[in-house]
């Protein structure tokens, strides 16, 4: 049991919660209910768990105001969060993304693609720990200690930015455009829409501070990082020792 992901269904109408809670645990997934926002804290505060699937339209306040305050607190931040809701446009998914959702599913949504997007979040979760240390500018990163600094300085990155950001600084200076990005940090997960890497983007340059004019926009093609050479981080510690 230690060992299957924590899920933490947030969701008001027992029908929908019941039959993710099942579906969740016969694949390998422990799974806790909360049916509006005053439970959800609850149990957050009890326990944090791995994933957070959450309802846009609860009573108390909404999955939106949720998604924010979560993102925004030290020990929620970087907890993958799924928004569960009715509202499929175009705008409400930008909203729900920019509030901090890593993903976003439009009821009635089948089994299957609740379980891929689901496993899809929790890969981004903890991206591989394989690479060299390299660095861009002052831009530097270290995926064996999943660390980000800017000129020394130690930044927070959430788990797909820092995906996005590694795979940038590996092919610095190159021009990707969203269906690339798609398919080399986010991989086989089918369901992804090409404007949620222009979300991710933005919240990669806002983490990045003042590095984060680093990343260009390349119009009609797609994404550029941009600065010096890429070199080893060793050799610039040592250049500058």
């Amino acid at each position: 049991m230690k060992n299957m992901p924590a899920v933490l269904v947030v969701e008001d109408e027992p029908s929908i919660a019941e039959l993710i809670a099942v579906n969740l645990r016969h694949n390998g997934f422990r799974t806790t209910w909360a049916l509006d926002s005053a439970s959800a804290e609850r149990e957050i505060l009890a326990a944090v768990p791995d994933l957070i699937l959450l309802d846009w339209m609860l009573p108390g306040e909404s999955g939106l105001v949720l998604a924010k305050r979560w993102r925004a607190h030290p020990r929620t931040k970087e907890v993958p969060i799924i928004m569960l809701t009715a509202r499929g446009d175009e705008a409400d998914r930008v909203a729900g993304l920019d509030a901090g959702a890593d993903d976003y599913i439009a009821k009635p949504f089948s089994t299957r693609e609740l379980l891929a997007r689901v496993r899809a979040v929790l890969r981004r979760k903890t991206p591989e720990q394989v690479g060299e240390k390299v660095a861009v500018g002052g831009l530097a990163l270290d995926p064996s200690t999943y660390r980000v600094t800017f000129e020394e300085q130690p930044l927070k990155l959430g788990p797909t930015e820092f995906k996005l950001l590694q795979f940038f600084l590996n092919a610095a200076e190159r021009v990707h455009s969203r269906a690339q990005l798609l398919d080399k940090v986010w991989g086989d997960h089918v369901y992804i829409e090409e404007r949620t890497v222009d979300v991710h983007v933005k919240r990669l340059r806002e983490a990045l501070c003042g590095a984060g004019n680093m990343i260009e926009t390349v119009r009609g093609a797609g994404y550029r990082l941009t600065a010096k050479p890429l070199v080893p981080v060793t050799s610039v510690e040592k250049t500058g020792a």
